[in-house]
């Protein structure tokens, strides 16, 4: 049962980066070069989220949550990098099929957010300070290559589809869920990934890309 008044939060830290992520919130995920920053850049994320995951139709996080670290791990390269990439031990936590589906909903409302936003997004995107940054099409085309590769830690070996065809985008995804939804004991699915965690990490990297093409569409 998730808690309508406070948000479990684990933090990943680096000494120059960290990461905090909603326990039981796939995808709200920010991170910082501070675990205060990353929390504080957590909660001013909450309205973006809730708007995200509102194809789910299973609730939203609290509106002025309470935030509880319950577990401070260290981070690793991907930390660093920019990636939340630690699987913390309440990723660990065994998944009745009830919570999985929850779970599973929110990655495909994660998806679909970000094919709402890429679909109506302009081809080039606003460039940074330096003129760097990819165009949507490249955006896109990264975004389903990593659940390409995402598959791989699900155990599932299908051909990676074409970013513009939207029927083998759709099919790689419906394959992807159906092993999110299983029910877990909390052990990896192959070799690092658990159920849990590849949750957070599918549904982060979709919002996350969704946010940067609509921050760069202004």
């Amino acid at each position: 049962m998730v808690d309508q008044d406070r948000v479990r939060v684990a933090i990943e830290a680096t000494p120059k980066r960290a990461f905090a992520t909603a326990v039981d919130w796939p995808g709200w995920s920010r991170g910082a070069k501070t675990p205060a920053a990353a929390l504080d850049a957590l909660a001013a994320y909450r309205d973006r989220y809730a708007a995200g995951i509102a194809p789910a139709r299973v609730g939203v996080p609290p509106a002025h949550p309470e935030l509880e670290i319950v577990e401070e791990i260290e981070g690793n390269a991907s930390t660093e990098f920019g990636v939340p990439g630690t699987v913390a031990a309440a990723d660990r936590a065994p998944l009745d099929g009830r919570e999985a589906e929850r779970r599973a909903a929110l990655v495909a409302a994660a998806w679909a957010t970000f094919e709402r936003v890429a679909g109506s997004a302009p081809t080039e995107l606003r460039k940074g300070p330096r003129g760097g940054g990819r165009d949507t099409a490249k955006i896109v085309a990264h975004v389903v290559a990593s659940d390409a590769g995402y598959q791989r830690e699900l155990g599932l070996r299908l051909p990676e589809p074409d970013p513009t065809d939207a029927r083998a985008v759709g099919a790689l995804h419906d394959a992807m869920l159906a092993v999110l939804r299983r029910p877990s004991n909390g052990q990896p699915i192959v070799k690092r990934w658990t159920t849990r965690y590849a949750a957070h990490r599918i549904g982060w990297h979709s919002l996350d890309h969704a946010w940067e093409i609509e921050d760069r569409s202004s």
